[in-house]
């Protein structure tokens, strides 16, 4: 069970929203690189980023700072990265960049035949964030909720060849209110790829109970503002994660 650190970037800095509301935001660290690699040295297996300017514009904004993450990692491990994906020179510019997986969350339910031709042009490096309240997937950072249910939508992107879902329950994001394991398990259960859950991951306990499900195809979890306002220690949570694995 992977437990990844998210880092989010907005104007260069590393910052948490609650909800999905930019307005909302607490910046935690002026320097995205050091970010990055404080949490390699706390034992991260990959990290998450997401370039927020660029999920709310539609293009790259932050890629200044997600340069300097890739250089202050080193290769060390894979980096996944999302935000304002729209087009297939900016996924070979990132992964030119030295970013391991992106993910299109928002184009790929808008714009299925890019996530196709996505994972035809770059196999096994395409992942696709689908973001989720009640069961229905939500588009535009999160201000509009579709009619798509999310696990009909997930069998068919699998379909094309993405290489996971990453899920995030969009009621508990940044709530600090625990994982929808439920939810969660239900969709792993009608993929074959794996899935990474997101969204309410508070304390060891929750890492326990993901760790209590990861054989139905739960590799891992992004935290965030629980590693930055000290409610999980992320090195003890990976540490208690190996240990449920092993």
């Amino acid at each position: 069970m992977l437990i990844i650190p998210a880092i989010d970037l907005k104007d260069g800095h590393c910052v948490r929203l609650k909800q999905g509301l930019m307005e909302e935001s607490t910046v935690f660290s002026e320097d995205p690189g050091a970010m990055a690699r404080h949490w390699v040295d706390q034992g991260g297996k990959r990290l998450h980023l997401v370039d927020l300017n660029g999920a709310f514009a539609g293009k790259p904004v932050n890629e200044g700072a997600i340069k300097s993450i890739v250089s202050a990692v080193g290769g060390d491990i894979p980096i996944q990265l999302g935000g304002g994906i729209r087009d297939l020179d900016t996924i070979e510019r990132y992964l030119d960049d030295g970013i391991s997986y992106v993910i299109i969350g928002t184009a790929a339910v808008k714009n299925p035949g890019f996530l196709h031709e996505a994972c035809y042009a770059f196999p096994g490096q395409i992942m696709v964030g689908l973001d989720a309240k009640d069961g229905k997937v939500a588009v535009d950072g999160w201000s509009k909720l579709t009619g798509h249910d999310v696990i009909d939508l997930a069998k068919k992107f699998e379909d094309y060849g993405v290489e996971s879902i990453v899920y995030t329950d969009i009621g508990r994001d940044g709530m600090l209110t625990g994982v929808n394991i439920e939810a969660t398990v239900a969709l792993a259960q009608a993929l074959t790829i794996p899935v990474i859950a997101s969204g309410g991951v508070t304390n060891l306990d929750d890492v326990r109970r993901l760790c209590a499900v990861a054989s139905e195809g739960i590799i891992g979890t992004i935290t965030g503002r629980a590693i930055y306002e000290g409610t999980l220690d992320f090195a003890a949570a990976q540490a208690l994660a190996d240990e449920l694995s092993a």
